[in-house]
């Protein structure tokens, strides 16, 4: 059984790894909505423009949270991610978290086939491996580390394939391949842990529903795509 389950993710991994960025080529838009302890506190959309081989990625971000009518947790965030073909060329964020200031510029460097990192949790040099941790992008599914999209910080992780499952999101039922990702690190605090469930369409190749539990139980359900 185990040997099975291994070969299946192999598979399903494989078909994900062949896509890149031309998967994408098809898209305009993506909208995702925040939910916590189910309900709606907000919005994550990303906005795709394509110009020959170059892409893209514009990604706005705002959420909520409010206790007894006070505003306890508020997050405004935008960011651009741009591809030519498949290599990410540069990512940019500017986020405003509870009145805090946090930013990421991430730069390639084809000289040297590094990431160069300017953030608010980080200043250095990173893999071309890694991947930005936004959720429009399937890619995370593969990658060994991502970059947190609003500070820059590098987190190795662990992806694990757990089953395929239906969902039922907005009144209609999906056929998805649920992943786990987790830190690779298990020292770190329980604030700085990757530890999500994430659902994948297996026919767009789409991230439908991501799923965390941190002050509360978090979701992320695409609303809509075009």
């Amino acid at each position: 059984m185990k040997k099975f389950i291994v070969i299946l993710f192999f598979v399903l991994y494989s078909s994900i790894s062949l896509a890149h960025m031309a998967h994408y080529n098809k898209y305009n838009k993506i909208e995702m909505e925040i939910f916590r302890n189910g309900k709606l506190i907000g919005y994550n959309y990303y906005f795709f423009t394509k110009k020959g081989n170059e892409t893209i990625i514009t990604n706005e971000i705002k959420f909520s949270v409010k206790l007894l009518g006070t505003t306890i947790f508020n997050v405004e965030g935008y960011g651009e991610e741009k591809y030519i073909k498949n290599q990410l060329i540069s990512y940019n964020s500017k986020t405003l978290q509870n009145d805090k200031k946090k930013f990421v510029d991430v730069i390639f460097d084809k000289n040297n086939n590094k990431f160069n990192i300017k953030g608010s949790s980080y200043n250095g040099e990173a893999s071309i491996d890694n991947v930005i941790g936004n959720w429009w992008n399937h890619d995370l599914l593969q990658s060994k580390s991502q970059i947190s999209p609003v500070s820059g910080s590098i987190k190795e992780q662990i992806i694990t394939f757990i089953a395929k499952e239906k969902i039922e999101l907005y009144g209609k039922t999906y056929d998805v391949q649920r992943f786990k990702i987790k830190s690779k690190k298990k020292n770190l605090p329980d604030n700085k842990k990757l530890n999500f469930d994430i659902w994948l369409h297996e026919k767009t190749g789409l991230i439908f529903k991501v799923k965390y539990s941190r002050m509360g139980e978090w979701e992320y359900r695409l609303k809509n795509y075009e």
